[in-house]
């Protein structure tokens, strides 16, 4: 087969925006069925590529999709004996690399596909992040969607609020101020999220506490939401100065937040700096 077929997999899911694990056979030694440097790509549906077949590959797939199922993002080691127990009579050892490699580090969801939704999408689109595009008007989605970026037209937009994962991004810009309270009491309801960002000025702000206040939400609640939202100091009113400031707010939220446990204290809160350029910031 081909050494292409695992680059080509690699480089299809990632503009995709699909989670994939990349196993490597680092060392070999004794008879093994493939040579250091083999390679496979692991997503949660497919096998891309070959590290020789048989039990080793078998546990190297069940490994990777569970890296995958568990959001795992640190690469892992690990050393098999090629003898019975893996139905293998070449008698060898091989040490496998596990790679983790297109894993959003933070889910977004965008609610609202007017002026500064599409100006700001574009700019999430370019982090390494999953973003979830969602308004009920599939008219006032652009034609072409960044890489990367889901769109979703659903005539109930309340309901995607719970189809986003622990520890997600959120940002209401839609085009009805109704709408907006909606899924302002549904995000605080979760209570569960990273970032709430809502657009809109001061009295905005004002209007909203009241409501939700009378709606029995506590204090300390509504003050997680982020209205007006942005960088202050990123003034102007044209939609892609908006984005700008909005975009700013939200690097320098993930940016504080890295490291932080969620409140169950399993799992840290995602975040979308890598490693190697978070230790640059630090």
């Amino acid at each position: 087969m081909s050494n292409t077929v695992w680059i080509n997999a690699l480089a299809e899911l990632q503009q995709q925006g699909e989670p994939c694990v990349l196993v490597t056979i680092i060392e070999e030694r004794g008879s093994t069925p493939r040579n250091a440097g083999s390679k496979m790509v692991v997503s949660r549906e497919r096998l891309y590529d070959t590290i020789g077949g048989g039990h080793l590959e078998y546990k190297a797939q069940k490994i990777a999709r569970e890296m995958l199922e568990n959001h795992v993002r640190e690469t892992r080691l690990e050393r098999f004996s090629l003898g019975a127990s893996l139905g293998q009579c070449c008698g060898g050892a091989t040490v496998l690399l596990f790679e983790p490699m297109g894993q959003p580090q933070a889910h977004i969801a965008v609610f609202g596909a007017g002026h500064v939704g599409r100006a700001l999408v574009p700019l999430l689109a370019s982090l390494p992040c999953k973003v979830r595009w969602i308004d009920s008007r599939e008219s006032e989605f652009p034609a072409q969607i960044p890489a990367g970026v889901e769109k979703v037209v659903n005539d109930e937009v309340v309901d995607e609020v719970e189809n986003m994962p622990a520890g997600s991004y959120f940002i209401v810009m839609t085009h009805n101020h109704q709408l907006d309270l909606e899924l302002t009491a549904a995000i605080l309801s979760r209570g569960d999220f990273t970032y709430y960002g809502l657009i809109g000025s001061k009295s905005k702000r004002a209007k909203f506490e009241h409501r939700l206040r009378d709606r029995g939400f506590q204090a300390e609640t509504v003050q997680r939401m982020r209205c007006p939202m942005g960088v202050a100091e990123v003034k102007g009113k044209l939609p892609v100065e908006i984005a700008v400031s909005i975009a700013g707010e939200v690097i320098a939220t993930y940016n504080a937040n890295f490291g932080e446990k969620s409140a169950d204290g399993e799992k840290p809160v995602p975040m979308l700096v890598p490693a190697a350029r978070r230790s640059q910031t630090g």
